[in-house]
């Protein structure tokens, strides 16, 4: 299946460079970029990202630890405002009139 229209990367082109990522570097931590380095192609417009990062989800060798991305988005949850404190900004705070 193609995944990316533009350079003309299929899936089986993605996990082939995965294979080859991880048999080079077993620690390796592989990126979209770093499959389009390999393949000797880069990003064009980006329509493909979210077909291309589920292809990648799919093949076993990638090694992201689904708790890593769970944590990451539950800390966002607790504190949304990034512990900033009340009335951060210039437009907050209140004068003297």
């Amino acid at each position: 299946m193609i995944v990316c229209q533009c350079t003309g990367i299929s899936d089986r082109d993605i996990t082939a460079a995965i294979d080859w990522m991880r048999a080079a570097d077993p620690e390796t931590i592989i990126t979209p970029g770093k499959i389009y380095h390999a393949l000797g192609k880069r990003a064009d417009c980006g329509g493909c990202m979210p077909l291309f990062l589920d292809t990648m989800r799919r093949c076993d060798k990638v090694g992201v630890a689904p708790p890593i991305l769970r944590a990451r988005t539950d800390s966002r949850k607790e504190t949304p405002d990034e512990g900033r404190r009340q009335g951060h900004r210039l437009s907050e705070r209140r004068t003297a009139v």
